[in-house]
C-alpha cells in the first residue's frame, strides 16, 4: 500500500478530488471528479458519465502522466487547510462494470509515483514528501 494509514482514514473520508491532466498539444486541464481509493490495487480510480467521451480521458491516452488533489478546509479562523497530491501514471479503462450506476463503463487508474500531504497528521506539521514504487500493468 503506497499510503499511511493517516492519508488513507483522510482520503476515504473525501468524495471530492481534482484531476490534472494534460492534452497532446500540451494544454491543462483541471476537472473536480469522484474516486475511490482501490486498496487491493494501492491506485485511485475515476469514474463517471461518459468518460470515454472526455478531455481528460482521451489526453491521458496521449500523456499518462498526472496529478490528483483531495483537499479541504478545516477552518478559516485560524487558516488550517489539509490534503494530499498524488502525482502518478494513470490508465484509461474500458469496459468495467461501474462502481456507481450513474457512471459509464469507463475509468481513469492513477498509480501512484509520488504522494505529497500537509495538514494532516497534528503531530508532523509541514508538507511530507515520499515516492513510491507504482505497480503499472504492461
Amino acid at each position: 500500500m503506497s499510503l499511511t494509514e493517516t492519508e488513507l482514514a483522510y482520503v476515504t473520508s473525501q468524495f471530492l478530488g481534482r484531476l490534472a491532466t494534460v492534452d497532446g498539444r500540451g494544454a491543462p486541464q483541471n476537472n473536480p471528479v469522484s474516486f475511490r481509493y482501490n486498496t487491493e490495487l494501492g491506485t485511485f480510480d475515476i469514474g463517471g458519465r461518459n468518460l470515454a467521451e472526455s478531455r481528460k480521458f482521451k489526453s491521458i491516452l496521449n500523456n499518462p502522466h498526472v496529478a490528483f488533489v483531495i483537499d479541504d478546509l478545516v477552518t478559516p479562523r485560524p487558516w488550517t487547510v489539509r490534503g494530499i497530491e498524488i502525482r502518478g501514471i494513470a490508465e484509461a479503462i474500458s469496459g468495467q462494470s461501474p462502481a456507481n450506476p450513474h457512471f459509464s463503463g469507463e475509468l481513469i487508474r492513477i498509480h501512484p509515483t509520488r504522494i505529497l500531504s500537509w495538514g494532516l497528521d497534528p503531530e508532523t506539521p509541514g508538507m511530507q514528501k515520499r515516492n513510491v514504487a507504482a505497480n503499472i500493468p504492461s
